[in-house]
């Protein structure tokens, strides 16, 4: 099974710049980039990097890169136009274990997917040659209804890790609380910390 990781290359993180200035959110990125890349090769597979640009940080020697400047939905599309099962985990899962990596592969449906807290869909595991991904909107649902056009079968995944994908301030407080790897250590040494001072857990900068 092929295994695709989506990655933005340039201006990565764009609603993260109340908190964190271009060239920070280009730093985050990726880090978070490099630790789904070592979590995908820790569940035995050799990934690609769907780069919308060429990457200048190396990558394990496991993992390649294919530069497509396409918006992520024709990329994607392209890449699954073979019918080959893929693989395809989003770059901003700094939860990510290899674990929730076998869950998904680990199903017999035809789709499996995970979806993200905000609806979107930040993993799946095809093996119907016939589908094809729309990123827009609310794309868990629109996943699942094109898999049942399809007349594949359909297996979600409810995980907590595999849900958190970073794209607003507030997201950050899940790495601070639950994370244990790259990610929370580069926020911890930019000076990010828990603030529960108006009763919602949130972060903030020192």
């Amino acid at each position: 099974m092929r295994s695709l990781i989506p990655f933005a290359a340039t201006e990565p993180k764009t609603r993260l710049a109340p908190i964190l200035a271009p060239d920070e959110r280009a730093a985050f990125a990726r880090v978070m980039l490099s630790s789904v890349v070592e979590t995908v090769i820790a569940a035995d597979f050799e990934p690609t990097v769907l780069a919308t640009a060429q990457i200048t940080d190396p990558l394990p020697a496991a993992a390649s890169t294919v530069v497509d400047d396409q918006p992520l939905t024709a990329a994607v599309n392209e890449q699954l136009a073979d019918g080959t099962p893929t693989l395809v985990v989003m770059a901003d899962l700094p939860l990510l274990r290899a674990t929730d990596i076998h869950d998904l592969v680990g199903t017999d449906a035809d789709l499996t997917i995970a979806p993200g807290l905000g609806g979107g869909t930040n993993a799946f595991c095809t093996r119907e040659p016939a589908f094809r991904v729309d990123y827009h909107g609310a794309s868990y649902l629109d996943h699942c209804e094109i898999a049942a056009d399809c007349g594949a079968t359909v297996e979600t995944v409810d995980s907590r890790r595999l849900a958190t994908d970073i794209d607003e301030p507030a997201d950050l407080a899940e790495v601070l609380i639950h994370g244990d790897g790259a990610a929370r250590e580069w926020l911890v040494d930019a000076g990010f910390e828990l603030d529960t001072d108006d009763g919602r857990v949130g972060v903030r900068r020192q």
